[in-house]
């Protein structure tokens, strides 16, 4: 019964023949056939929240059973519970019948957002995101903003709140202004092994630039020429997880990629790499090509770390978030553990409810601060009582999301290529 669950859109197996009257779409169990084993009641996040079944996967599920097959509209506070959903997918981790909630999730929030007209802040962000000419433009009067001394006063003005702006403005801290090169080559004393791209994202390309670079060094330094191309953009992943299409950003990255002569294509963002992991392209050929070519920053350096290479040591105490991302998507959480015993006397540990997610999820930090905040301040609660000297994350959002507005006492988070960067 539950092992074609997983199936999206016009795959259902109910019936092995080619009769034309079989039902297609996807297939949702009825509540009645739940085994309700409590496995992804247990996972998700909101139901520690809110300790209602309204919040849990199995009842977004009835939900979604009646956006995409049932074809009947749903309560507002229907409609509520299904946007508080994070979209960690903690709940396919859990859940012994592999549902590919994800993506059924992706498919009704596009149906909805089709009835629904979008925020003009929404509306805005969306294309800066997807525009990255306009984006770099308004970057030197950010920087501005935040050199003239005028955060306080405006904040404490309440103009922010009016505007609804006042929960981005909280996340805010100085960009990179300048781009990245097109490439960088291996130094001149060492031999080029081969030659990789690098995917910079959109918002970590600005605002994450030192792990970026911590990339470029390390894949430099173990004989990789690195390219970086001007025409990859924005993964996609905020434009298809809040209900808008995001083919035409994933065809742009394809295309950006598949035009350069590359052994591999290079991620740092765990948050990125889900998304990219999950492309499908109109042309099979080169969407085959970039899924195949497609590699995370830890897993490459594990895989083409040269063993006459040896980090200088370090006692620290380090403890490794497990982004969302990570753990329930690309389940490589195993790679930055064994990519940062690479460094001598270093104490690697994992941080404690890894499996609970941050509040981050992407544009949820803007969409649902309140809820965001209480997953924040829990995992800050881990982060504290831990007992690292350093805390690593493989995934620009989370660490953007735990980074902001804390104390310049409190530990921050960093990608783990950073530590293994600063000692070779």
């Amino acid at each position: 019964m539950f092992d074609i669950m997983d199936f999206g859109i016009g795959e259902f197996t109910g019936d092995s023949g080619s009769d034309s009257s079989a039902p297609s779409g996807p297939y949702i169990p009825e509540a009645s056939e739940c085994m309700r084993c409590g496995m992804c009641v247990s996972s998700c996040p909101t139901f520690r929240l809110f300790e209602t079944d309204m919040e849990t996967p199995r009842q977004r599920i009835r939900t979604i059973s009646k956006v995409l097959v049932e074809d009947v509209p749903i309560s507002a506070e229907e409609r509520g519970h299904l946007d508080n959903c994070l979209q960690c997918r903690a709940c396919e981790t859990a859940c012994p019948s592999r549902m590919s909630y994800g993506s059924l999730f992706d498919q009704a929030r596009m149906k909805l957002q089709q009835t629904v007209a979008r925020p003009r802040l929404a509306k805005l962000a969306m294309y800066l995101i997807e525009h990255k000419r306009r984006r770099r433009m308004l970057l030197p009067l950010l920087s501005l903003y935040l050199r003239s001394g005028l955060r306080k006063p405006l904040r404490a003005s309440g103009l922010l709140r009016k505007l609804k702006l006042a929960n981005a403005e909280s996340l805010l801290n100085e960009p990179a202004l300048g781009s990245l090169a097109g490439i960088y080559p291996v130094g001149r004393r060492q031999r080029q092994r081969g030659r990789v791209a690098l995917f910079t994202g959109c918002l970590a390309e600005h605002f994450d630039r030192a792990t970026q670079r911590a990339a470029i060094k390390l894949l430099n330094t173990i004989g990789y020429e690195v390219v970086v191309p001007e025409g990859q953009g924005c993964c996609g992943a905020i434009h298809q997880h809040n209900g808008c299409s995001a083919q035409a950003l994933k065809d742009k990255n394809i295309e950006a990629f598949y035009e350069l002569e590359v052994e591999a294509v290079i991620y740092v963002a765990s948050g990125c790499g889900a998304m990219l992991s999950e492309y499908q392209g109109d042309d099979s050929e080169t969407a085959g090509w970039f899924g195949r070519s497609l590699q995370d920053i830890n897993d490459f350096l594990l895989a083409h770390w040269p063993d006459t290479l040896e980090p200088a040591a370090s006692n620290l105490n380090v403890a490794v978030h497990e982004p969302c991302s990570q753990r329930n998507v690309l389940k490589n959480g195993r790679a930055v553990h064994e990519l940062l015993r690479k460094i001598p006397g270093l104490n690697i540990e994992a941080l404690p409810d890894n499996q609970l997610c941050c509040g981050a999820g992407g544009s949820y930090m803007l969409s649902h601060p309140d809820n965001a905040q209480q997953l924040r301040n829990a995992k800050r609660q881990a982060i504290e009582g831990s007992g690292a000297d350093v805390v690593v994350s493989s995934n620009f959002s989370c660490a953007f999301y735990l980074n902001a507005d804390r104390a310049e006492t409190a530990l921050k988070l960093v990608h783990p290529i950073r530590l293994l960067a600063d000692r070779v």
